[in-house]
Formats: C-alpha cells, structure tokens, sequence
C-alpha cells in the first residue's frame, strides 16, 4: 500500500488558441492514480469536495480503485487550477485555492488515516504550502515508521510558492526524512537560481542525504544515489502534452519498487534505482502522448514491470 498526500483538483486547460477544456487534476492526486493504474494499492489522502466536482473526482478514483484514505469526503468546494498550454505542450499554472477542499486537510487528519500497512508515502507540490495542508504532509512525513519509504516531489509552483514562508519550512522539514527526492529542472531553478541545474541536484542530494531524481522535460534523467550518477535517457515520442508527466513518472517509479518487494534499505541498490527510474520514464512517455493528466494501465507500458 501507497499513501499519497496532497491535492485533488480540477484543471481548467487552455490550449494555445483559448480553446478551453477540464480535466482532474492536482500532482499527488495524478500520483495516486498512476500507482493504482499500475495495479499497486494506493490510497489518497488529500480532500474531495462534496460537490459536483468532488462527485467527479470521486468517479474517477473508483475507476481506478484509488481509495479515499480520510474515508469521507469534505464540504468545502473543489481547489481548481488554470492550466495555460504553450505552443510546446508545456503548462503554467495558477491556482484558486483559498478555503477550498485541497487545504482542508488537518495534521490530525492525516496522520489518523496512515498505518503499518504503509509501505510508503509520498508529498509534495500544494502539499507544502497550503495551509493546515503544508502542516499535515510534515507531521506525516515526521510520523513515518522506520520501514516506511518517504517520497518528495516539491513540483514547484511559483505563482504560489514565490516567497512563501509556508513552503520554505515545510520542504525544510521533510527533507531530512526523505528517502527519495524527484526534482524537475524547473524545481531546480526556482529553489536554486543561482546554481547550475546538475550542480544544484548534486548539493541536493549530498545536503538531503536522500537518491535525487532529477527529470528534466524531454532532457535524459540524472539519477544521484549511493555518492553515484546516473544518466537515463528519455525516448522521443510525440508529445501532446506534459500535464501529469512528472507526477506518472513519480508513480511509476513508486510502484516499481513495490511490484518489486523493495524496501528503504534496497536504495543504496543503484542498480534498482535505475531500473524503477527506467520504468517511470516508460510510463510517463505515454502519459506525455495523451492529453491531460492520463496515466497508463500496466497493459499500456511495453514490457510491463521489465
């Protein structure tokens, strides 16, 4: 079993001509979903509204056996974003966020809803600055047992990250039990915009202690684990677009490690590192081919767990 904490969402995209178009959304709530895809236990512990949004939210992760990890649903109304398409299928976001069900997620909450059947735990992205949302993913990261795999995706968003204290304490505070970073080269430059990118994942990973996997949009992925590098090449494939990548690659990566009866200590295995980090590459090229955040079914990714 995987917990995912974080956010659910509704994005709103808008293609390069204006066209627009809605899609679920939200980093871990894509996460979650990829690892269920994949057919690994997942559960999600972010808010779902009760509303017609929420309902819509609810219907997908039925349909991909994601478990609502809080048990209920939340009354406050869904967390929407506006994703802006550019004429390279990359996405910027903005987000509408204030008292909305994304945030609604308490420490107490959070905590409650993750036991020793967890294998691993994954936050990130709104889940760090969101308020008491940013609180909950760092108590539960601080909360996680010694056999419990803890993943962190920043996914920086600087619209609502740009100066935020929230976000500064909290990705200070769950790095130092973070097992496994995945950082993109926009993360980078944003939390260390005056370092070079492959220097700056280097310092990641010798100050955080943890294996840094730093994708890099079409670029090779750079795998830094055990005092070594990396590299994994990413195949070119006709991209539609980018929403979901990142997080279909977390995902991926994740229920690899499961699939494959790994546990924390197997990290210092570079050879596994890269083997899970070639299988998210595989499952997030086919996200990439797909428009909106659409993970594949481990039918979809050549080769399955291979």
């Amino acid at each position: 079993m995987i917990s995912v904490l974080g956010e659910a969402l509704v994005d709103i995209i808008v293609d390069p001509r204006g066209e627009v178009a809605s899609v679920v959304g939200g980093a871990p709530l894509n996460t979650a979903r990829t690892i269920a895809r994949l057919g690994i236990p997942a559960t999600f512990l972010g808010g779902v509204s009760t509303d017609a949004f929420g309902e819509r939210i609810m219907r997908l992760l039925e349909a991909d056996g994601v478990t609502l990890g809080l048990g209920s649903q939340v009354p406050e109304p869904t967390t929407l974003a506006i994703a802006q398409i550019d004429a390279h299928g990359a996405a910027t976001y903005r987000f509408m966020m204030e008292g909305t069900s994304a945030a609604a997620v308490t420490p107490e909450m959070a905590v409650s809803h993750v036991d020793a059947s967890v294998r691993a735990i994954h936050v990130g992205t709104l889940g760090l600055v969101l308020q008491p949302l940013a609180d909950a993913s760092v108590a539960l990261v601080n909360s996680a047992l010694g056999d419990q795999l803890v993943m962190v995706d920043p996914n920086c968003r600087p619209s609502v990250m740009t100066g935020s204290a929230v976000f500064a304490e909290a990705l200070a505070s769950v790095l130092p039990r973070a097992d496994v970073v995945k950082v993109s080269g926009d993360d980078l430059a944003f939390l260390y915009p005056t370092v070079e990118r492959a220097q700056a994942a280097a310092d990641l990973a010798r100050s955080s202690g943890s294996v840094v996997l730093f994708t890099d949009g079409a670029e090779a992925v750079r795998i830094l684990a055990a005092g070594t590098e990396v590299v994994v090449d990413v195949p070119r494939v006709p991209v539609v677009d980018t929403v979901g990548a990142g997080d279909s690659f977390s995902g991926g990566f994740l229920a690899w490690w499961m699939h494959h009866g790994k546990g924390r200590e197997d990290l210092a295995d570079v050879d596994s590192v890269v083997a899970a980090a070639r299988f998210g590459v595989a499952v997030a090229s086919i996200t990439c081919q797909r428009a909106g955040a659409e993970p594949p079914h481990i039918a979809d990714v050549p080769g399955g767990w291979s």
